[in-house]
């Protein structure tokens, strides 16, 4: 047992995580519960497109002593945010009738409306386009800021704050996109949530990567600087740590 809480170190993870790890990658090869195409088969029509993800693992002793093991995936898995063997999303973007789904689907409604307009081409609807864009930005800007308010934090000491505050304090000028969804926040997030201490976390990434060769499979990698750092400072507040 680590004497105080480890992050990933020179690209080795504490042993306990190690062993997390492999029982995860495990499942991952083994599981029927959910179909997701990571790329390491012979890709079929029908399975999608290929998208790698960022698995973690969080050694935790509970309130009896009892040393354990929490698992999360980064982003959605399988177009859900909700799986056997996982901890849930901080915040659920994705249920009926969401703030999101109706901002989106106003959004939509706003481009198409755009392409119609731009299609007919005389001058005299030129006003109204320019209208229809500034609304665009504007309703996408404040769908934005409302979904990062959404997303709340909690940390060592129990003092929580949303996503934007976290940035603010950190002179971000606005977090990222995707901010809050990588499986080291919504670890620590649960653990605090069910008063377990972390011990030991550790990421890993599973299947092909996109874009570039940056990501290997199998790999483990410390979390991100630009989504993740301003949130873990945050998060780790009152916890002794390396």
């Amino acid at each position: 047992m680590p004497e105080r809480f480890e992050l990933l170190l020179n690209d080795t993870p504490h042993a306990l995580c190690l062993l997390a790890a492999e029982e995860l990658q495990a499942y991952l090869k083994e599981q029927k519960s959910w179909s997701h195409n990571f790329g390491l088969t012979q890709a079929s029509e029908n399975e999608g497109t290929i998208i790698g993800k960022m698995f973690g693992v969080l050694v935790v002793k509970t309130k009896k002593d009892e040393v354990g093991y929490l698992t999360a995936f980064s982003g959605k898995l399988a177009g859900g945010n909700h799986h056997p063997t996982f901890v849930p999303p901080v915040f659920d973007s994705l249920t009926e009738n969401s703030f999101l789904n109706e901002g989106m689907a106003e959004l939509s409604r706003i481009n198409q409306q755009i392409e119609q307009l731009e299609e007919l081409k005389p001058a005299a609807y030129e006003e109204e386009i320019v209208r229809l864009k500034n609304l665009r930005k504007n309703n996408s800007m404040a769908l934005q800021q409302e979904l990062f308010n959404s997303y709340h934090f909690l940390n060592g000491e129990g003092e929580e704050k949303s996503l934007n505050e976290i940035f603010k304090d950190a002179f971000y000028k606005n977090p990222p996109s995707g901010a809050g969804e990588c499986a080291g926040p919504k670890l620590l997030q649960y653990a605090f949530q069910q008063k377990m201490r972390p011990i030991a976390l550790a990421e890993f990434w599973w299947g092909q990567s996109p874009k570039s060769n940056f990501w290997k499979h199998g790999h483990f990698y410390p979390c991100c600087r630009e989504k993740c750092e301003p949130i873990l400072a945050h998060m780790l507040k009152g916890i002794d740590k390396e």
